[in-house]
């Protein structure tokens, strides 16, 4: 049986936002697309599937990473913040990405069922999300012509 551990990340990540975009399981809220995606960020993201991108993102690292809150996925979704000059020789500093974002997209996800709340802890993959995710690396896995990965199928 093949899981979400055994196909790249960012082949399962694409399949799971068009799978999520044609259930219309997880829609954009009308705001964002004027709110950016974090404090450093000086416009908004410029790609039409953005928030389903950023959804099957988010439901794959709560099922590595789980149980995961808000706080935990906006340090892995934040960037290094750059200095105001060019010249400084100060190291870069962490921005955190918008919470906001990451909250709504977890509302939506929970919402749909594929994550349940894990008490104090944050949120976990349920059963549903995790069918999901393995179904379609099974499908990824058989789309994917690479001989390194047979070993799985």
């Amino acid at each position: 049986m093949t899981t979400l551990y055994d196909v790249p990340a960012d082949e399962l990540i694409e399949a799971a936002a068009v799978e999520l975009a044609e259930e219309d399981a997880i829609d954009a809220p009308d705001w964002a697309e004027f709110t950016k995606t974090g404090k450093d960020r000086e416009l908004p993201p410029e790609q039409d599937d953005f928030w389903q991108r950023r959804a099957a993102s988010v439901l794959r690292k709560v099922a590595t990473d789980g149980p995961v809150g808000v706080g935990t996925l906006r340090t892995a979704y934040g960037t290094s913040k750059k200095g105001t000059n060019r010249y400084q020789v100060r190291p870069h500093q962490k921005a955190d990405a918008s919470g906001n974002i990451i909250r709504t997209i977890l509302q939506q996800l929970e919402e749909v069922g594929y994550v349940e709340a894990a008490g104090g802890e944050g949120r976990r993959v349920s059963a549903d999300g995790r069918a999901f995710l393995d179904e379609l690396a099974g499908e990824v896995l058989e789309d994917l012509d690479r001989p390194e990965l047979e070993r799985y199928a």
